[in-house]
């Protein structure tokens, strides 16, 4: 099963690397369009294979290849959006709302602390 997953890791981290750029090439990158359009569409993707795989319709091994291996190293958004819906659906709505609450703001306030230790090594 890992190496599923790692093929399906491969193809997703080459297939995000080639649309990432494709996408900042043609738009532009004074917003990060290749970044939000691959992160929606991993969503989407992850949904209907989790669907898919509730239903029976994809197996185990299918499920790791595309939804834990290619879904997973295409966006980590995908996950994101995957694990919510699991809180929901489990009652869980509360979890749910500090979740992505503290995703995003943890997210921004990690990048900013990021870039301020990087900025003092640079100058």
């Amino acid at each position: 099963m890992i190496w599923l997953i790692g093929i399906g890791g491969i193809a997703g981290t080459v297939l995000r690397f080639g649309l990432g750029k494709a996408v900042s090439a043609r738009l532009g990158t004074a917003y990060p369009w290749g970044t939000w359009l691959i992160n929606i569409s991993g969503s989407l993707l992850l949904g209907a294979l989790y669907q898919l795989y509730l239903a029976g319709s994809l197996s185990p091994a299918l499920w790791g290849m595309l939804g834990v291996g290619f879904c997973g190293a295409y966006t980590t958004f995908s996950t994101f959006g995957y694990e919510t819906l699991q809180l929901i659906d489990s009652g869980r709505s509360g979890r749910a709302a500090l979740y992505v609450l503290s995703s995003a703001l943890l997210g921004i306030a990690g990048a900013a602390l990021g870039m301020a230790i990087a900025s003092w090594f640079i100058a």
